[in-house]
């Protein structure tokens, strides 16, 4: 396996962080985004990894992290709901590459009484590694936690907890019936609280993976920040992208409608065509220049190669049609320049039209292709190359949640 080299990723993450231009409406609206996100690249430069433990009320989150640590840390007691607040304590592995191990205590998801119940979610959401703390079956709350995380693109180990409470044929059985409530391409791993083999099998993760493990995670909080400066500037930016789309919309029409010059009327159309997707990539801000706006302009006149060869062949039969109109108008005593004027109204609705098309599909292209600055994260994330894929196939889960989530409709121009 190619194994990540946590300095290089954390200099590369760093260095993109700072050449990012926010504004001061961004800084604040983003503002508990942006701290997560320098804790965690805090994190990676201190080569300190998270590990949460989570679950419903009851499942025995603290005796499972206090088994881990072989020492009566976190706080037990047979009254369900002792843990309210997050809990933290540094556990140490032998042969450990990492300088740091942290483990999270959690109260239960279904618990009333939480401290910053916020706070706490936050906490195990962003955690490098999470352990899901079950007691038996998987019921619908813990299934719906579940599937949440995974959608988030988090890595999850299921830990079945207090199994002297089943015999072996039950415990058996509990086993292939969350199995069977799990997403079967993801192969979320199932084990059981002796501490003997927890502890085993979190030590050979953890020394095995626990770099790449925090350092994707690091890689994702980037990711996810970058996609919300990208949509609060679409969305910020709507009105004004609307405002300059009909702009050229109206430049267009005029030019169409009062040019009967074939030739002149395509080029000029498709000179003010690029001049509006560039003025489009200046209002969202996302660096995107010369070459950028010629590829996008490519992109769009392939995907709409047929709209634009009805948009030249209809011009070019109206404009014939005016120049016969205007060359015959002394024959007729004008009466031939009667249909002039709708001819003209007619090829100026359809610039309009064909205009804001173009509008929308190029803020759509600059919004999937262009970048707040440099190489973004998610194509860090691709880049790696991953040979285990029942470790990080979660990896794949996120970018098709990522993608999927990500619809610009709503704030489209």
């Amino acid at each position: 396996m190619k194994q990540l080299k946590i300095k290089d990723n954390y200099l590369l993450l760093k260095n993109w962080w700072e050449t990012i231009d926010l504004t001061n409406y961004e800084k604040s609206f983003l503002n508990r985004e942006i701290i997560s996100f320098n804790q965690q690249l805090l994190r990676l430069k201190e080569k300190k990894i998270r590990i949460g433990a989570y679950g419903k009320s009851g499942v025995g989150k603290s005796s499972v992290l206090n088994s881990l640590l072989k020492k009566d840390i976190f706080k037990t007691d047979i009254i369900n709901g002792t843990t309210r607040e997050i809990h933290s304590e540094e556990w140490t592995l032998k042969d450990q590459r990492l300088n740091s191990l942290e483990l999270l205590d959690s109260p239960g998801f279904d618990f009333c009484n939480i401290k910053f119940p916020k706070k706490v979610y936050s906490c195990i959401k962003h955690s490098d590694l999470i352990l899901f703390i079950v007691s038996g079956d998987l019921n619908r709350n813990e299934l719906s936690e579940i599937s949440s995380f995974i959608k988030d693109g988090k890595k999850i180990i299921i830990i079945l907890n207090k199994v002297d409470l089943f015999n072996k044929n039950e415990l058996k059985e509990i086993i292939e019936n969350i199995k069977f409530k799990l997403p079967k391409d993801l192969n979320i791993p199932i084990i059981i609280n002796d501490e003997k083999r927890l502890q085993n099998y979190l030590t050979k993760i953890i020394n095995q993976y626990g770099e790449i493990l925090l350092t994707l995670n690091s890689l994702q909080l980037a990711d996810k920040l970058f996609l919300q400066i990208k949509e609060q500037r679409f969305k910020r930016k709507q009105k004004l992208a609307q405002s300059t789309i009909g702009k050229y919309s109206t430049l267009k029409a005029s030019a169409v409608a009062l040019n009967p010059f074939i030739l002149f009327d395509v080029a000029g159309s498709f000179a003010l065509d690029t001049a509006l997707i560039s003025e489009l990539s200046k209002i969202y801000g996302l660096n995107l220049r010369g070459e950028s706006t010629r590829k996008i302009f490519k992109n769009i006149s392939i995907n709409n190669l047929f709209l634009g060869i009805t948009q030249v062949g209809v011009n070019t039969s109206f404009n014939l049609i005016k120049k016969v109109i205007l060359l015959a108008a002394p024959f007729t005593n004008g009466l031939s320049l009667l249909p002039y004027g709708p001819i003209a109204i007619i090829q100026a609705a359809i610039a309009i039209y064909s205009t804001q098309i173009l509008g929308k599909l190029a803020a759509k292209e600059i919004y999937t292709k262009s970048k707040v600055t440099g190489k973004d994260p998610s194509q860090i994330i691709q880049n790696i190359i991953l040979t285990e894929p029942e470790i990080f196939n979660h990896i794949n889960i996120y970018f098709s949640n990522r993608n999927l989530n990500n619809n610009f409709v709503s704030f489209m121009p």
